[in-house]
């Protein structure tokens, strides 16, 4: 609803040598790359001048696989860069911001996470 405050909350992120000065919102759905693949919708997909993604996720309740399903949806953007043909493969930056209504971090003594 309102693109300069999402811009201040990204920059207030971001260091000050990258700071957004505009921003353009994308179609939030994304398709699989097959009819059989899942797709992802996204709460707020932007993108900055510089062609930089922003999916910014909000949860308010608790999920199993959060982390698996947040590095999927991370995914999309960067997969969606790939060009036929000759190529570079320099990707632009994809900024994967969520906000949380529950405390979530790793278990020491384990490779997972947990959410509490």
């Amino acid at each position: 609803m309102n693109k300069e405050l999402l811009i201040d909350f990204l920059n207030s992120l971001l260091p000050p040598y990258h700071q957004i000065s505009n921003l353009t919102f994308r179609n939030p759905d994304t398709l699989g790359l097959s009819v059989s693949e899942r797709r992802a919708i996204f709460d707020i997909f932007c993108e900055s001048e510089k062609k930089e993604s922003f999916i910014i996720e909000m949860q308010k309740a608790e999920q199993l696989n959060f982390k698996d399903r947040s590095v999927y949806y991370a995914a999309r953007p960067i997969v969606n860069q790939g060009l036929q043909g000759d190529w570079d493969y320099k990707l632009k930056a994809v900024y994967f911001i969520v906000i949380l209504d529950f405390l979530y971090d790793k278990d020491p003594n384990t490779e997972s996470f947990l959410i509490r």
